[in-house]
């Protein structure tokens, strides 16, 4: 079967349109990709360029934050995507079904209530609610996404103890851009993974190898080709058997009831723990590592770490996240290498990798705009913020909205704690299809459903009610919004990841104006801003360009960033 070369695709067919001379005030410059890796990028800076940064580095950028980044110049936009950010306050329960938390206090260190199901639910809907209300309400800045990165890297589909999850992400979050040292060694000991990787089981008597292999091969250094019996490239069979030993004597502990105080975490226990001396593969030098007790597992970490191939191995699942699938052997030289050098050299910190790509000449190549369809996470939250949907109401009818977004993800493929396996969700390792696992027959429908239900027939969500936002609003932030021409542009450089075709500009204004000359949009919205406060004129309006915008969100160009 041939597969597509998504890039060629759209270099040939996404190619910026020939201008309209008389209509337009302006043609956007394309980078061209100058084989130069990472080389700090030169060219333009307009709403394209910013555009793709932000829908590649946030949820679903607003206009406005698009113009503030153009603004900000490029450097300064990367320096705000990644600047240090107090960390949120935990979610506070909404619902007093919880029993053992009181409405508008937190939940994450209190005890159960006596219907344990009923303040269980409570809790992993509010957890689940509070991390979309972090999407949603991020402003500037890459960290939750990366959140969702880790999430991703370290790999959990358990979701029945909220403590344990609310733990496990806030671990993620506050190591998001900083140091992935760090990270591994707390991910060891998070009792959520102890628990999903049975690290809790592993002793003495009776060595679990579950954690020990997810730690070589998913989460630090990769299999690598396997080249003899047992050997991979970057480590053997025996190294798995060998590390168990090394992370014997965790657990976990406060689980759901056993714990009368709210109290929870990671305990060693020596008594459980493996003092003997182990020796590693002639992957790790025939290295002999002696116990130091309840530091073991980090000395563990820092000996895997030493092996350059964890810089590359992290580095490509960072770039499969923010740029493109496909590593060709230019890739792996001119961006991966150095990128991984840059991780080494900074002592695995991620803000010093992130600087560097999002700065880079390949990131800005024009083969980099578009090619990547977006997850369920981001299509979804993303719709919500570039319509600038407003949250109303009480808490817990905020929480009800945030459930419904993430319902609408989870309907197509993506939700916090439910990965297909450890491995993550597909579409960022499995060959062939990588992002393409995203869209078939089933998730496609579900995504123009929420288009449809957001914009021609008033989306209730039970619990909020309907959704209410008006388009007229961001229309009235473009420059030129009486302007036919310019305003489909401005809707083109929020929705779309590269400029449209001729035909599609055409096609956009049948929808809006059908029947009708260009000059009729200036007509009629000269007519609504000498009367700002007729309703009816108004609705008019909106009606038309719900239409149109319907019509742009159905074009398979939205589902691509």
């Amino acid at each position: 079967m041939t597969t597509m070369n998504r890039r060629r695709f759209f270099r040939n067919s996404l190619a910026p349109a020939a201008p309209r001379p008389e209509k337009e005030s302006s043609s956007i410059a394309l980078p061209t990709f100058s084989g130069s890796g990472l080389a700090p990028y030169a060219g333009s800076w307009t709403r394209q360029e910013a555009g793709h940064l932000l829908r590649r580095t946030t949820f679903g950028a607003p206009y406005a934050m698009v113009g503030e980044a153009v603004d900000m110049g490029m450097d300064a936009t990367v320096d705000q995507l990644l600047a240090d950010q107090p960390l949120p306050d935990p979610p506070l329960t909404t619902s007093t079904r919880d029993g053992g938390s009181a409405v508008g206090e937190t939940w994450v260190d209190k005890p159960y209530g006596d219907d344990l199901t009923a303040s269980q639910f409570s809790r992993l809907i509010n957890l689940s609610a509070w991390l979309t209300e972090l999407m949603y309400q991020e402003g500037m800045s890459v960290r939750e996404s990366m959140t969702l990165f880790w999430h991703n890297h370290f790999a959990i589909n358990v979701f029945v103890e909220p403590k344990y999850a609310y733990r496990n992400v806030a671990t993620l979050r506050a190591h998001a851009l900083g140091d992935f040292r760090q990270l591994v060694k707390d991910i060891t000991i998070d009792p959520l993974m102890l628990a999903f990787l049975n690290g809790n089981e592993n002793t003495v008597e009776a060595p679990n190898e579950n954690y020990a292999r997810e730690l070589m091969e998913l989460f630090t250094i990769g299999k690598g080709p396997q080249v003899g019996p047992g050997d991979y490239t970057n480590y053997t069979e025996d190294d798995v058997v060998a590390m168990a030993r090394l992370l014997t004597g965790w657990r976990n502990f406060g689980a759901l009831q056993r714990s009368t105080d709210g109290s929870f975490g990671s305990v060693f226990r020596p008594f459980r723990h493996d003092n003997s001396t182990v020796t590693l593969s002639h992957r790790f030098g025939n290295r002999q590592v002696a116990s130091s007790g309840e530091d073991t597992y980090a000395d563990l970490v820092d000996i895997i770490l030493e092996q350059e191939e964890v810089a590359r191995f992290i580095v490509r699942k960072i770039y499969r996240w923010f740029v493109y699938y496909e590593i060709s052997e230019q890739t792996e030289a001119e961006v991966i290498e150095p990128l991984a050098a840059v991780f080494r050299d900074n002592d695995y910190d991620v803000k010093s990798v992130l600087s560097v790509l999002f700065r880079s000449e390949h990131f800005f190549d024009v083969l980099s705009q578009g090619p990547m369809i977006k997850h369920p996470v981001d299509f979804t939250v993303g719709l919500f913020r570039q319509l600038e949907i407003p949250v109303v109401g009480n808490p817990r009818q905020r929480e009800q909205l945030y459930v419904g977004i993430i319902n609408y993800a989870d309907s197509i493929g993506m939700r916090y704690f439910d990965p297909p396996s450890v491995a993550g969700w597909k579409a960022f390792y499995q060959e062939p299809l990588y992002y393409r696992t995203w869209i078939n027959s089933t998730t496609l429908p579900r995504r123009q459903e929420l288009s449809q239900a957001l914009l021609a027939t008033n989306l209730n969500i039970r619990g909020y009610g309907p959704v209410s936002f008006r388009l007229l609003d961001i229309v009235e932030q473009f420059p030129e919004p009486g302007s036919l021409w310019p305003m489909i542009e401005g809707w083109t450089q929020l929705l779309l990841p590269r400029p449209i075709t001729e035909g599609q500009r055409e096609f956009l204004k049948d929808v809006l104006l059908p029947g009708l000359p260009d000059t009729q949009w200036a007509v009629e919205w000269a007519d609504y801003q000498s009367n700002p406060d007729d309703e009816a004129i108004a609705q008019a309006l909106e009606n038309k360009l719900r239409a149109m915008v319907l019509s742009m969100l159905e074009m398979p160009e939205y589902q691509l960033s």
